[in-house]
């Protein structure tokens, strides 16, 4: 191709890149507007959500800095205030912080704390499977087997760091309650466990010599 014609046809495509332009000029500002309006409210969202987590954040140290053992109220009320906004970190830590301290008495009203977080905030995987875990070391004294379970069931059933600690809150369960057979089956499973925690694999082959030896 020759320099002129080269010449020719650089201007002819910058013809029809104007001429596309002003025939869909409505349709370009549009698209642009739209974008520039996604960009806004996206770096907005943003903004926003890094501004409540701060103040989560500054409500929630708070609460720990004036907490009083004699006198605990407030920061009882404010520790559920956090697990009521649904934050993904500190709402699970309030509820931390009330069962560390033995701050609520209700055992309905702690479990419907955790059937909130489990089943309405958008959690960690890792950190979700920990408060799966921690609902079931609170109800392994008191639930039923159905129950423990059923809260389990999701960590036992998958491959998880908290698998194993899992199967040991039920061999556990299960030997409280006399029924050894069953005891023995899950102290069994963590020992056959790929990626058993090492320290609850040996706290299993202790049991296991101790209490099921013949």
């Amino acid at each position: 191709m020759s320099e002129e014609t080269q010449v020719i046809s650089n201007d002819q495509r910058n013809t029809n890149l104007k001429s596309f332009f002003l025939n869909n000029k409505k349709s370009v500002i549009t698209i642009i507007l739209i974008i520039l309006l996604f960009l806004f409210c996206y770096f907005f969202y943003i903004d926003y959500k890094d501004d409540k987590k701060l103040q989560i954040s500054e409500q929630y140290n708070l609460a720990v800095i004036k907490y009083d053992s004699t006198n605990p109220d407030s920061s009882i009320k404010e520790m559920i205030k956090i697990i009521n906004l649904k934050d993904s970190t500190y709402s699970p830590l309030a509820l931390y912080f009330l069962l560390d301290n033995n701050l609520l008495n209700s055992k309905d009203e702690i479990n419907q704390y955790f059937e909130m977080l489990i089943n309405e905030v958008n959690l960690d995987k890792q950190v979700l499977n920990l408060i799966i875990f921690k609902m079931g070391l609170y109800n392994s004294a008191s639930a039923n087997e159905q129950d423990i379970l059923k809260i389990l069931n999701p960590l036992i059933n998958s491959e998880n760091i908290w698998q194993s600690h899992a199967l040991y809150i039920l061999a556990e369960y299960f030997f409280a309650k006399n029924e050894e057979t069953k005891s023995k089956e899950f102290f069994e499973k963590i020992i056959e466990l790929k990626n058993s925690n090492p320290q609850i694999k040996l706290e299993a082959q202790k049991r296991l010599q101790r209490d099921f030896s013949e």
